[in-house]
């Protein structure tokens, strides 16, 4: 089992910043790759961010880009997303999830945190 806890959400002005972490626990060896997604109210969770714990190869969506950054770090067993030039549409409820290959997909991730709230507001 792999425990995963993220925090660093809140609300934050359109243009603005934010930093996520995504702190993981337990069987953590058997996940080699941890992934970033987003689930805005009535809709189905998307990929944002990826990266291989190992190599820290990372993929990004389209959508963020340029704006937001994923990275780790090992002694900490813990995983950021720096959050930059914010949007509206960047409203989420942002989950952590740990897998076994960096992936957009979510049937990739066997483990996931419980989410923590982004809000941009105008």
């Amino acid at each position: 089992q792999v425990q995963l806890v993220e925090s660093g959400g809140g609300l934050v002005q359109a243009g603005g910043s934010l930093r996520l972490s995504c702190a993981a626990s337990g069987r953590t060896q058997s996940r080699h790759a941890m992934g970033w997604f987003r689930q805005a109210p009535g809709k189905e969770r998307e990929f944002v961010a990826t990266i291989h714990w190992v190599t820290a190869s990372t993929y990004y969506a389209d959508s963020v880009k340029g704006r937001f950054t994923i990275s780790r770090d090992n002694a900490k067993n813990t995983v950021y997303l720096q959050m930059n030039s914010l949007k509206l549409e960047d409203t989420a409820v942002y989950y952590c999830a740990a897998g076994n290959l960096p992936s957009p997909r979510t049937s990739d991730y066997a483990y996931w945190g419980q989410g923590t709230q982004v809000t941009v507001s105008s």
